[in-house]
């Protein structure tokens, strides 16, 4: 896969990884033992089940073909969700990544993604 991969980033924890160099992942990733990443596809539904309603939120853009082996393309834990998602198997290197944006929330309380993020 050539296409960018997306991870959804609280603003305290993706200015801290700015500050290291790398984002270690949510409590939810440390607890699932991987970050959790979604292609354009699904970053929508996962914004909406999984950070509904949060502010300072941040749209994160990355090349999987930067991280190598350790990422893997995996079925949702449970079987929930149809497809594979991407799961990254240790730190997201801030060479890897190609770009980030606020997610605003809308008047419905959604967040507001870029057009270019289908």
């Amino acid at each position: 896969m050539n296409s960018p991969i997306y991870t959804l980033v609280r603003g305290a924890d993706w200015r801290a990884a700015k500050t290291t160099g790398a984002y270690l992942g949510s409590a939810d990733d440390t607890r699932d033992g991987f970050l959790h990443l979604s292609t354009a596809e699904q970053v929508r539904e996962s914004a909406r089940k999984h950070r509904s309603g949060e502010q300072d939120l941040w749209l994160v853009a990355v090349d999987p073909a930067a991280l190598g082996a350790a990422l893997r393309w995996e079925p949702a834990s449970g079987g929930r969700r149809p497809g594979l998602f991407p799961h990254l198997y240790g730190p997201l290197p801030m060479s890897a990544v190609l770009s980030e944006v606020p997610l605003p929330l809308g008047e419905n309380g959604q967040h507001v993604f870029p057009d270019e993020v289908r």
